[in-house]
């Protein structure tokens, strides 16, 4: 039953060229990803950090833009969330990818399945509720002080400034970078409303 509820749920999904980007991923790169993933669905790490394996799957010779990381990981959380939802086991996930998702290259497949039959299980009910989250998870804050020296316009511009980078958890599992830069009147006021939500913080 729970096997013929997950092919009526993959019948309609069409991997279109993530099947290609998955192709060429080596199998113990696409383990690593596949690892991540679980980790994630089973609140271990906030998220996927697709720009570090990007960088670290380009030093291993393969080409990969961040964008396509990022649908590979959308498809793989998507199976696996279908199967914990599902509750199949291993050998019907694995029978279920070989039938109706015939893109998928059979490494994958196999990895997929070694993956989902060892960890498969942990993956908590509360997955479905983070899967339900629209905002994201802040990790990490990193800021610098910089001063500004000159301008098109003035020879001796010298001004103070700000520069923070937020690393975020998105609802999706994937872990991105923002970055901004504030002058110091606009610093000022954000540090002002971070004391005012600390005092608030307080009184609860």
């Amino acid at each position: 039953m729970a096997s013929a509820v997950l092919a009526k749920a993959l019948e309609p999904f069409d991997f279109g060229n993530t099947a290609d980007t998955i192709r060429s991923i080596p199998q113990d790169l696409f383990a690593e990803l596949c690892e991540q993933i679980i980790q994630h669905l089973c609140g271990k790490i906030p998220g996927v950090n697709t720009v570090e394996l990007c960088q670290r799957f380009r030093t291993a010779g393969i080409e990969l833009n961040v964008g396509d990381l990022a649908k590979v990981v959308n498809v793989v959380s998507f199976l696996f969330s279908t199967a914990a939802k599902n509750n199949v086991s291993a050998e019907e996930l694995s029978a279920n990818l070989s039938s109706t998702v015939n893109v998928l290259p059979k490494h994958a497949i196999q990895v997929i399945r070694h993956i989902w039959n060892e960890q498969g299980k942990s993956i908590s009910v509360s997955e479905e509720a983070r899967n339900m989250a629209t905002v994201g998870q802040l990790i990490d804050i990193q800021w610098k002080l910089g001063m500004a020296v000159s301008s098109d316009s003035c020879r001796s511009l010298k001004y103070p400034y700000v520069t923070m980078t937020l690393k975020v958890a998105e609802p999706s599992g994937q872990i991105t970078s923002k970055s901004f830069e504030m002058t110091m009147p606009q610093f000022q006021n954000f540090f002002r409303q971070f004391k005012e939500m600390a005092s608030v913080l307080e009184t609860v």
